[in-house]
């Protein structure tokens, strides 16, 4: 099982949940949200086959931490995958639109310059600017967009645009969720609970709940959980393919 979009450090126990999912063999992608948080998210994966670590500057914190841009740039060679990242156009955070494309623009410009990396990408209210992004840097063959919200114009011009989709049980709860998860190609999804920030009523979801999203595929795609399971390891196997391991990289 895969779970490629985990905020592993900010559980309240992260040491046992990423115990507990290496040991299940779900394959976890810990995201980050500042360069700072980088050193002790990396240390979970220490000695864990399973659990990569991403690099990130969150949208929602690019207008308090932009000066970690350059802590940004001397961490990249030690992973391959970059997140969370992105643009948030929510009414909290879009008077600060000006200095999170001009971090969004510094990540994927350093990352491409670098050789590429895979991506996990924040969007809420911000499907086209960061689709805009993302063609101008020629990233988006190893973008997947988190929890994509846009609309169905959006989702096909990501889709055009070759741009991966990681979804979990909270996005295919709702009728919208599940409509554009039915137009997207199967071959380009991949499943993430979104743990601790998502909740299966007042639990937080943790990287053993993608057991849920799978379920939910294979109603929506009308196949068995385990036609499921295997589309998910073929398509993860052909994105991390696009990126050659770093040897820096645990």
């Amino acid at each position: 099982m895969i779970d490629f979009h985990c905020h592993l450090d900010l559980f309240d126990d992260p040491e046992r949940v990423a115990a507990q999912s290496d040991k299940a063999e779900i394959y976890v992608l810990s995201v980050t949200t500042t360069p700072k948080a980088w050193r002790k998210t990396n240390a979970l994966s220490n000695d864990r086959r399973h659990i990569r670590t991403a690099l990130g500057l969150h949208p929602q914190l690019a207008h308090e931490r932009s000066k970690e841009l350059t802590l940004f740039d001397s961490l990249l060679d030690e992973t391959r995958y970059v997140g969370e990242v992105g643009l948030d156009g929510s009414e909290e955070y879009r008077s600060h639109a000006d200095v999170q494309m001009r971090v969004f623009d510094h990540v994927l410009a350093t990352s491409r310059d670098r050789g590429g990396r895979i991506f996990t990408i924040h969007s809420r209210r911000a499907a086209a600017p960061v689709l805009s992004a993302l063609r101008r840097h020629k990233c988006a063959s190893t973008a997947v967009l988190h929890w994509f919200s846009g609309t169905q114009r959006e989702l096909d011009e990501a889709t055009w645009l070759g741009c991966w989709f990681s979804i979990g049980p909270a996005m295919l709860r709702s009728a919208k969720g599940r409509q554009l998860v039915s137009r997207m190609p199967r071959d380009h999804v991949l499943t993430e609970p979104d743990g601790p920030f998502a909740h299966e009523g007042k639990r937080p979801l943790n990287p053993a709940d993608v057991i849920i999203a799978v379920k939910q595929l294979a109603v929506l795609w009308g196949v068995s959980a385990d036609e499921v399971d295997y589309q998910l390891s073929c398509n993860l196997r052909e994105l991390v393919s696009r990126v050659p391991e770093l040897r820096t990289e645990r």
